[in-house]
């Protein structure tokens, strides 16, 4: 690096790239495309079992065979964009993603569309770690925290907007649309990414770490397999207990292969920062309570409660209008600031599980509930997302931001899956118990049922199922709260006595 670059490298540190607000709205554009595919396809669920006969095991793994793929790449991708470059990870990883949706928006079987999710996984595993690893490195350490509560607002806006754009597109089009939706998005990213976004690199990054990818993939895949299969197969089966223990297995060998290294995709060191271990304990458990819940939610609001997929979709943005309003008014940092990381991030799960509550208890008798849960979900989200992604950030070398991010998507990608995947098998178990055997979903059993009687059984067999679901979800997310909140707690004590 030569004596100008590295003055304007220290000069982009200490006072901000020149262009950082507009070059934060071009990767926000690129991380937008990713995130609208994570939600989108839960509005598709009731015509995806129509038109291609998938089963509640096939949704489950159309969802959880991108979230998945992306999840076990995602450090991988992180390492290798501080090493090559993050600007040319993000333009590989949105052409990627655009071949992926086209694939997706013309498969013909559940087969084919796993397939293809799988592929826009790898696409989205770029993008999403350059994404966040760019802000960090455009931005002046003060306005750091209110970079990332405007990264984690565009990330809601794709939560509250996957949905909404899912249902008009279901509404006028068939259910491929809502992947071709993707291709003018990531066109129009490529295009600002080219012009705008500069080149950051850590020319003595580490080398990838494929095997600890391939590891950590194969893991997480088997353990979520074992936790669908449970209810369709029998939790003694020997299919279950088995790819359960190839997953404790492999993810054992995933964390001694990590420690043994010298370039490892997962630092195990970061985990004695209690600040870094707090936060991660925080997104975990707040993917799981917040991926999980939607998927069920949008299936209730059509199934049970009647909505079309557009009016489902509108009834779910609440929860990440307040996520939006909050942290695009700066609101939730102020708060954040005013009362300290481990408050705030206590305050928010609190306000997160009691929304789970409120839909758990009072979703079957209409909307309001329902409502009334989502705001608080929103509110506590938009609290504790933007802290619990700076201590993350903050707790890795900024050489290592690609890596950083990684950690944080791969966090927040795979408790969405294990969500979807834990909440999906217990509504599995308490429906079970209320229909006749053979029937795979809501609206098979619905179809074979013979009479009204029948009929409301199997409604209130699938809202029983959902409201234990949500309490899982519920338990999950108040105690992440605590344990973060303790933990960061404690680090700043250790902190503060180090000071002294």
């Amino acid at each position: 690096m030569t004596t100008s670059s590295q003055e304007q490298a220290r000069a982009t540190h200490t006072q901000g790239h020149p262009q950082r607000w507009l070059i934060l709205g071009v990767i926000c554009l690129a991380q937008l495309t990713v995130l609208l595919d994570n939600t989108v396809l839960n509005v598709a669920i009731p015509s995806l079992t129509r038109e291609l006969g998938a089963a509640t095991s096939d949704i489950q793994w159309m969802i959880n065979a991108y979230s998945l793929v992306q999840s076990g790449l995602l450090l991988t991708a992180g390492s290798a964009a501080d090493r090559y470059g993050r600007k040319k990870m993000l333009i590989t990883g949105l052409a990627l993603f655009g071949v992926g949706s086209l694939a997706a928006g013309l498969a013909d079987s559940t087969t084919q569309l796993i397939a293809a999710r799988a592929g826009m996984g790898v696409g989205g595993a770029l993008l999403m770690t350059t994404t966040l690893a760019v802000a960090m490195q455009i931005f002046a350490p003060e306005e750091q925290p209110k970079a990332i509560g405007i990264w984690a607002a565009v990330n809601a806006l794709g939560f509250a907007t996957g949905p909404l754009i899912g249902g008009f597109m279901l509404n006028h089009f068939w259910w491929g649309a809502i992947f071709l939706i993707n291709l003018p998005v990531a066109a129009l990213g490529l295009v600002a990414v080219v012009s705008l976004v500069p080149e950051s690199k850590n020319p003595q990054g580490d080398r990838p770490d494929l095997l600890g990818a391939v590891l950590s993939t194969i893991g997480m895949g088997s353990l979520v397999y074992a936790i669908i299969s449970g209810p369709e197969h029998g939790w003694t089966s020997g299919r279950v207990p088995a790819t359960a223990g190839v997953a404790v297995l492999v993810l054992a060998l995933f964390a001694w292969w990590e420690s043994r290294i010298p370039y490892p995709m997962l630092d195990l060191h970061f985990f004695r920062d209690r600040r870094f271990t707090g936060a991660v304990a925080g997104a975990v458990l707040i993917a799981f309570g917040m991926g999980g819940s939607l998927f069920l939610l949008t299936q209730h609001l059509q199934f049970v409660l009647g909505y079309g997929p557009l009016e489902a979709g509108l009834r779910t943005a609440p929860l990440a209008l307040a996520i939006i309003a909050l942290n695009f008014s700066g609101l939730s940092a102020k708060w954040a600031a005013k009362t300290g990381a481990p408050v705030a991030i206590a305050l928010a799960m609190v306000l997160m599980s009691a929304g789970l509550v409120s839909i758990a208890s009072l979703a079957s008798g209409g909307y309001a509930g329902t409502l009334v849960g989502l705001v608080l979900i929103g509110v506590g989200a938009a609290l504790a997302n933007p802290v619990m992604a700076h201590a993350i950030m903050s707790a890795i070398p900024p050489a290592k931001a690609g890596v950083g991010a990684g950690i944080n998507g791969t966090l927040g990608e795979f408790g969405n899956g294990l969500g979807v995947a834990v909440l999906g098998a217990v509504l599995n178990s308490r429906f079970a118990a209320a229909v006749s055997v053979g029937a795979a979903s809501l609206p098979a059993a619905l179809a074979s049922a013979a009479s009204g009687e029948e009929r409301a059984r199997i409604l209130d067999g699938f809202a029983s199922g959902l409201e234990s679901s949500q309490l899982v979800g519920a338990g999950a997310v108040l105690l992440g709260g605590m344990v973060a909140a303790a933990l960061l707690r404690l680090a700043e004590r250790a902190d503060s006595e180090v000071v002294a």
